[in-house]
């Protein structure tokens, strides 16, 4: 996600590693800086930006752990029994299809191997009714997470990724729909060491956090929320505690690769354009960053791509 400044352009420590950070929230959130997926840039429309096969500025280690195998875990948050088309069971089985199959697809394995990442697993979901309310901030968002774990409805993994996924009727006060789709962050609350992400239906606000009005599932929302899910896990896989894996201008690997979709797009039976067909289902995700290794032609090099092959 883009280590974006506010407009303060205040610099952050994180962890106390004496790591230069940034947060993108507004300047009454407490909390961990957070590490942001930012709105998209171009538009809706039914056509997705491939972009460049050229390499990009190189990407590199500044010494943070990496999480090996990452675990999934989410928390559906609000309420996702509506009747809206997108906040549906339906909708959360595309989810639950999606997060079980990525972690063992080329898109992850080969991608994220590059920074020594394996395979990453869904492990388990719990559901949370809006026990912090329709408006949330980041704080609420850690107490939702560390609640789920508390009461024993999740577990408590130091290899886990803990996902906030919030139904269309929730907002995020620092921002969600307004400077960002999706986050992701670390903190140390009384449960433990924490990696989490919180992101949104994008179905609240498909002009910013959609690159298409039609989904390859059929549900807008929820296919533009499977590409920022895609996006937090790679980079909460190879920058969980925000001092890993970025560039000198602090983008982590799917920021530098944030809103293209690659050369090897299709298009499914409903008109919508997708690009990794996974199990039964067909979605369109954002590229992630190949790190320093051969491209199908060029130079060794930092490349958006959609697996080892693929740009």
């Amino acid at each position: 996600m883009e280590r974006a400044l506010t407009a303060s352009l205040a610099v952050w420590v994180v962890f106390g590693m004496g790591v230069p950070a940034s947060a993108y929230a507004q300047a009454n959130e407490p909390g961990p800086p957070k590490i942001i997926h930012r709105t998209n840039p171009h538009g809706v429309g039914l056509s997705a930006p491939a972009g460049s096969t050229t390499a990009t500025s190189p990407i590199l280690n500044h010494g943070g752990p990496i999480i090996l195998t990452p675990t999934i875990y989410i928390i559906w948050y609000g309420n996702w029994n509506q009747s809206n088309g997108s906040d549906t069971p339906a909708g959360q089985q595309i989810v639950h299809d999606f997060a079980g199959t990525l972690g063992g697809s080329p898109y992850f394995t080969d991608i994220n191997g590059s920074y020594g990442v394996a395979q990453a697993l869904l492990a388990k979901e719990t559901t949370d009714s809006y026990s912090r309310g329709t408006r949330l901030r980041d704080a609420d968002v850690q107490l939702v997470v560390t609640s789920a774990i508390s009461s024993g409805r999740l577990p408590y993994d130091a290899n886990g990724v803990y996902f906030v996924l919030s139904s269309s009727d929730v907002s995020e006060l620092s921002g969600f729909c307004k400077m960002y789709c999706g986050w992701h962050t670390a903190a140390t609350p009384t449960v433990g060491h924490i990696r989490y992400a919180f992101v949104g239906n994008p179905n609240r606000c498909l002009n910013a956090c959609a690159i298409q009005t039609v989904g390859p599932n059929g549900n807008a929302g929820v296919d533009a929320m499977v590409s920022v899910i895609a996006h937090e896990l790679d980079e909460a896989a190879s920058d969980p505690d925000l001092n890993a894996w970025y560039d000198k201008n602090g983008s982590e690997n799917a920021d530098k690769c944030a809103w293209t979709f690659g050369h090897a797009q299709y298009q499914v039976a409903n008109g919508a354009w997708a690009n990794l067909p996974l199990g039964s289902r067909n979605y369109l995700i954002q590229r992630n960053l190949f790190h320093n290794l051969l491209p199908p032609s060029g130079p060794v090099g930092d490349y958006c791509m959609m697996d080892g092959t693929q740009n």
